[in-house]
């Protein structure tokens, strides 16, 4: 039972992460802690946490969606694959049980966090290499196990999704971003729908996070220009170490 102290907690916690998400990323590595230390099992405040940012993930796509034109026969092959691995990595979280999901979250943490210190170096070689691949197919494995990923934890999915499109894909980075973007959605979506038909979610806890991250996005977009991603992005990744630790220990 979460008293009013938790649910104050996790809004702020969600509003943090609304802001992170709209200028450098991260937000998970902020709210997922939370949930997990006001005493929410890993498993339910994962799927907790999933169904609560997915409107965070909406307002990404609208933002973008100049930059889906042109994309649709992408989008036709990409999107169902996005669909089957979110509901996939959804269906693997919650038949592998709280036990080995908890022995799994330090590296999973760890692993976002290397990903959100990585993403400039990363997005800056896409940039500079300006993938030419052989056939687009080639991005149906590796964003089919980033789907599976993305419903499983998600943590990092989009540097994850980035990568992989600018690797196996010819197009601009704001191109592929945009797609990121609908892929994250659609990933996410998928395995919150699951979730809410076969998982444990919290309802209250999940309507105060989607509140707090929505206006951390609008308080995030008007604060972009003041604060640099690189600095916001660094304390989060600083935080993932440290919680990422403390998983470890504990």
């Amino acid at each position: 039972m979460t008293s009013a102290l938790d649910l104050a907690l996790v809004g702020l916690a969600a509003l943090a992460a609304g802001i992170v998400n709209a200028i450098a990323g991260g937000g998970t590595l902020i709210t997922f802690p939370m949930l997990t230390a006001i005493g929410i099992s890993p498993v339910v405040a994962n799927v907790t946490n999933s169904v609560a940012l997915c409107p965070g993930y909406l307002g990404g796509v609208l933002a973008q969606r100049r930059d889906l034109a042109g994309q649709r026969q992408r989008i036709a092959w990409l999107v169902p694959l996005g669909i089957i691995g979110g509901v996939t990595g959804g269906l693997l979280l919650l038949r592998s049980g709280e036990r080995l999901f908890a022995q799994l979250v330090p590296y999973l943490i760890l692993l976002a966090s290397i990903l959100l210190a990585l993403q400039d170096p990363i997005r800056n070689r896409l940039l500079r290499r300006r993938a030419h691949a052989a056939h687009e197919r080639l991005a149906l494995l590796p964003i089919g196990l980033s789907s599976i990923y993305g419903g499983y934890f998600g943590a990092g999915l989009g540097v994850i999704m980035l990568a992989t499109l600018g690797v196996t894909l010819d197009d601009s980075m704001t191109r592929l971003n945009a797609l990121k973007q609908l892929l994250s959605l659609v990933i996410n979506l998928a395995a919150a729908t699951y979730f809410v038909i076969s998982g444990p979610v919290l309802w209250p806890v999940a309507g105060i996070m989607a509140l707090g991250a929505l206006l951390g996005g609008v308080c995030g977009g008007r604060l972009a220009g003041r604060i640099k991603p690189a600095t916001l992005r660094y304390t989060v990744v600083a935080i993932g170490f440290i919680v990422a630790g403390y998983y470890f220990l504990k």
